[in-house]
């Protein structure tokens, strides 16, 4: 499989700037493998096709707000930071990227927030990921991290073209949101409102949750044609024994697992046994899942429209089937079906 064989069209008008007016009224498209199928649901029809002691598996990551605008030192040049990765809570060093790029340098001090009290110097330019920066800051660990949130914006995704609105705090997080660390939201979840969520457990569905903490890495272009030469950006990542003997059972029960959303899936193959059961885990994974691969737990997943040439609709056509996937996107093309974040669901069997 080469990159080229994940290119598509896709119209601009179809990439969601808005979510849908309610969670779980966005468009579900379902396709069954076995029968190549392809229905057009909403969200909340999801219900039908899970029976009792059925498993979802859900990533209960939380997005924090990660993008800061400050002013840079002398010139007062404004500079996006985009918070990645936390190095070293206590001398407050991070991983970020910052926009633009060409204007920062090793030593400068960047100033945040209308009475400048957030102060950050530049140490490193030269990680991949893009600058290591130090916050100066007089208070306790607890009062600079609430001085990040209380500064910080909510990280919508760079193709959403409009301003951040209030609504985007709550809609650009699940409501199962409890492990505080993505800088992106695991958008799958988005669709699961309180109301579906409290149905499905009436129905005798079983919930695990697992946590992936979502980083850009899984949106990173990627730039080689030959795709066992790209190398993921590892996320962190923690499957607990509870989660883990829900998960189980249902594999022993022949039930349905379903992972919800490309980084459950993720999470859930970085940990498996020699005998296909799935392991606890706590650390890192960079797994790149791309077409032919054989999945050992999940036999079905629930995941948004993902955009060309993504290393999630590779992920996805491991899964379902390149050349019918391939026949699903031309269908949610013809059919306007929204793409990427706040964009429809799609349900595979």
């Amino acid at each position: 499989m080469k990159l080229s064989n994940f290119n598509f069209d896709l119209p601009a008008e179809l990439l969601a700037e808005y979510p849908a007016s309610n969670r779980d009224e966005a468009r579900l498209m379902v396709l069954n493998r076995k029968e190549k199928t392809i229905e057009h649901k909403m969200f909340k029809d999801l219900i039908d096709y899970f029976n009792e002691d059925d498993v979802l598996v859900l990533n209960n990551t939380k997005v924090f707000p990660a993008r800061l605008f400050g002013n840079k030192e002398k010139t007062g040049a404004r500079i996006e930071v985009f918070l990645l990765r936390e190095l070293n809570p206590e001398t407050r060093l991070w991983d970020v990227l910052v926009d633009p790029a060409r204007k920062i340098r090793i030593g400068n001090k960047l100033y945040f927030g209308d009475d400048e009290s957030l102060v950050a110097e530049v140490i490193d330019n030269t990680t991949s990921r893009g600058r290591t920066l130090r916050f100066l800051f007089d208070g306790s660990y607890e009062e600079f991290r609430n001085k990040l949130t209380e500064l910080g914006e909510t990280p919508l995704p760079k193709y959403i073209k409009r301003d951040v609105e209030p609504e985007d705090a709550d809609r650009y997080q699940t409501i199962y949101a409890k492990e505080e660390g993505a800088v992106a939201a695991p958008t799958a979840g988005l669709h699961f409102s309180k109301h579906l969520l409290k149905r499905l457990e009436i129905k005798g569905i079983n919930f695990a949750e697992v946590t992936l903490h979502v980083g850009l890495g899984t949106f990173s272009p990627v730039e080689v044609e030959d795709l066992s030469k790209h190398k993921m950006d590892s996320e962190e990542i923690i499957l607990p024994q509870s989660s883990v003997d829900v998960i189980n059972t249902g594999i022993e029960r022949k039930k349905r697992v379903c992972a919800v959303g490309t980084t459950v899936m993720r999470a859930l193959e970085s940990s498996v046994s020699s005998n296909n059961m799935l392991n606890t885990y706590a650390g890192w994974t960079n797994k790149f899942i791309f077409p032919p691969y054989d999945f050992s737990i999940a036999n079905c997943m629930v995941t948004n429209f993902h955009t060309p040439k993504s290393t999630l609709l590779m992920m996805v056509s491991a899964f379902a089937g390149h050349d019918f996937i391939k026949e699903a996107y031309e269908e949610a093309v013809k059919e306007k079906y929204r793409f990427y974040t706040y964009g429809d669901a799609m349900l595979i069997l």
